[in-house]
């Protein structure tokens, strides 16, 4: 398999990255995530049937029939070479210390200097699980098939720097931020700091949402530019807040066994678009009641909305490229 790789040039094709990458790869595995050869099959082998499963959405009997093996043995290859990849979060997840401004906000006009504390982004999606009959209602959510609600944040280079699976597609993302910032694995924002969200999930001193009742898509601005310092802010959040989005699509693109099937993005904007003008929910006034850093999120944001608008007024055009 690994000569047909190398002679076919379609390494890239089949197993998502360049030769190089794949042995760097592989030499991590066997070095730091513990990955060891088999009887009858190398680690090299062994990665390389894994990645073309995920990165081509193969299911198990068809890469069985590919590989002439049983699906038992093609499972336990799947499941080796993924602990070993887990193994390894620690090395490459790492969350940030918020001690320099982020290049992506110090370099644009309209960014820095209001968010220069800002160290990310937040966010929540679905992905596509198979579970038990019995458990099923608690994983079928409005997508209408079982998922697990997966969080995860990232830095505006798109690198994740926090990652937390395993709930229920039924979990609300406002539920599942409570225990994040809880658990022993804990969401850590340091002092001073603090990350976008969207309006699903709670507003604090360390979360970010936009403000609710105003208008938030950049589509909305099109024809009509903001006229104070709530609609400005909203304008500027989620084109900074949209990393995370774009880091999820990356993933999904490279590796198609974890895209979200079915995807109805006018259901999301309505959705979203409801929890923005809609009134807030018993669910939105407990997260808040929660957290003692609501009112100084407020007073964070209404600081950073009014100095926004402050400077637009002066220099109106740093303003210009995002609408055009």
């Amino acid at each position: 398999m690994l000569h047909d790789l190398s002679n076919s040039g379609k390494c890239r094709e089949l197993i998502r990255m360049s030769q190089k990458a794949f042995m760097t790869l592989c030499s991590i595995l066997k070095r730091d995530g513990g990955l060891l050869a088999t009887q009858r099959m190398s680690v090299e082998e062994q990665v390389a049937r894994f990645l073309h499963i995920v990165g081509n959405d193969l299911r198990n009997r068809f890469a069985s029939w590919i590989y002439r093996r049983s699906g038992s043995t093609t499972s336990r290859c799947l499941h080796r070479v993924l602990r070993a990849i887990i193994s390894l979060e620690s090395h490459y997840i790492q969350q940030p210390k918020g001690e320099t401004v982020p290049k992506e906000i110090q370099e644009k006009k309209r960014f820095y200097p209001f968010l220069k504390d800002c160290i990310g982004a937040i966010d929540g999606t679905h992905v596509r699980v198979r579970v038990p009959n019995k458990d099923a209602p608690r994983y079928r959510g409005r997508k209408g098939y079982p998922t697990i609600n997966m969080l995860a944040g990232c830095t505006f280079d798109l690198k994740f720097t926090y990652v937390l699976t395993g709930w229920e597609g039924t979990a609300s993302d406002s539920r599942i931020i409570k225990n994040t910032l809880t658990r022993d694995d804990k969401l850590v924002i340091p002092t001073g700091r603090y990350c976008l969200v969207d309006a699903g999930l709670p507003h604090m001193s360390t979360l970010m949402a936009p403000y609710r009742g105003v208008r938030y898509h950049l589509k909305e601005y099109s024809t009509r530019a903001p006229e104070n310092a709530k609609e400005l802010f909203n304008l500027r959040h989620p084109s900074l807040r949209n990393t995370i989005e774009r880091a999820f699509g990356v993933l999904e693109k490279r590796f198609p066994i974890i895209r979200k099937e079915d995807r109805d993005k006018d259901l999301e904007n309505e959705v979203m678009h409801e929890v923005l003008n809609g009134p807030q929910d018993e669910e939105h006034r407990n997260a808040r009641d929660i957290h003692e850093g609501t009112t100084r999120g407020d007073q964070l944001r209404n600081s950073i909305a009014n100095e926004m608008w402050t400077d637009y007024l002066m220099y109106p055009n740093n303003e210009i490229d995002m609408l055009k």
